[in-house]
């Protein structure tokens, strides 16, 4: 059972940080490859704001969500958008938005790294306590707690926006067709920058939620959950909520299994494995669709 609740505990922390770059990718077709930079970005300003103050949880939690919307805004009004004016076509577009994603995040993976000398870095100096209930033989904190239900809860938000919201349906035709979106009078701009908002919120609660339960990260740590997130919507299907729902709790499971079936070195290994098997036998993800409908 402690075995599962570290499965249902990582999941949760997986799915945090990659709903927010399956929403990006699967609606206005940006594959965010800052996003990781910005999840490790949140946590390094919350750590340089408690080296001054000392702050409950809750504040420190917000400032994580609004520096990575923050973030989030700035890397698609001055990188993403000045990229898709120029471009050529949607293909050269895209690779263009991949490659700038990369370059852009090595600029707060700089900052970071010089500031703290690649040493690991947390909140500490946050008043939050964190506590341990124990039932039978089961232990489970209130950081574990809090990770699970935050998961939970906006996970099923974000699906029933999505499907039934008039910006939800509207995002959702994006995906599908910008031009025929355009006609209808959807403001794809807009639309892109809310998406990216909200994508940049997530990274930044993610990146709180997991440096208090893990104690600290450092600066390479974004980069780290980058790939599993990638690992976790290729393999629960690009654009899919339930895919990346299957993806980061079943990414979760085999790690686990892994670590407490050897001497843990393989762990890592197993987010590129997943990758490489989906594409073999399922390229389209195990919810995705031959002709993709996204999101």
């Amino acid at each position: 059972m402690q075995d599962l609740l570290s499965v249902v505990t990582l999941g949760s922390i997986y799915l945090l940080f990659a709903l927010g770059m399956s929403l990006t990718w699967g609606t206005i077709d940006i594959l965010n490859f800052s996003h990781g930079s910005i999840f490790m970005f949140s946590v390094f300003t919350g750590y340089l704001i408690l080296d001054l103050t000392t702050l409950p949880f809750l504040p420190v939690l917000l400032i994580g969500v609004a520096v990575g919307a923050l973030m989030s805004l700035l890397v698609q009004v001055l990188a993403f958008e000045q990229i898709l004016k120029r471009a050529t076509n949607k293909k050269t577009a895209e690779m263009q938005i991949l490659i700038g994603g990369i370059g852009v995040a090595i600029i707060p993976l700089a900052i970071a790294q010089h500031h703290t000398k690649s040493n690991p870095f947390g909140l500490r100096e946050s008043s939050f306590e964190l506590h341990t209930w124990v039932v039978g033989d089961l232990r489970i904190t209130n950081i574990a707690a809090i990770t699970v239900v935050t998961a939970a809860i906006l996970w099923v938000a974000m699906a029933l926006w999505l499907r039934r919201s008039r910006q939800g349906l509207a995002l959702r035709a994006i995906g599908v067709d910008t031009e025929v979106a355009s006609l209808m009078g959807v403001h794809r701009r807009r639309l892109a920058l809310a998406t990216m908002a909200v994508s940049g919120a997530l990274a930044g609660l993610a990146g709180m939620l997991f440096t208090f339960s893990l104690g600290a990260i450092t600066p390479e740590s974004g980069d780290t959950l980058l790939v599993k997130a990638f690992a976790c919507i290729i393999l629960g299907g690009i654009g899919s909520m339930r895919g990346v729902l299957f993806g980061s709790y079943f990414l979760a499971a085999c790690e686990v299994w892994v670590l407490t079936q050897t001497s843990g070195s393989w762990v890592e290994a197993v987010s590129f494995g997943l990758i490489f098997l989906v594409l073999l036998i399922r390229p389209t993800g195990v919810f995705g669709r031959k002709e993709v409908r996204r999101t």
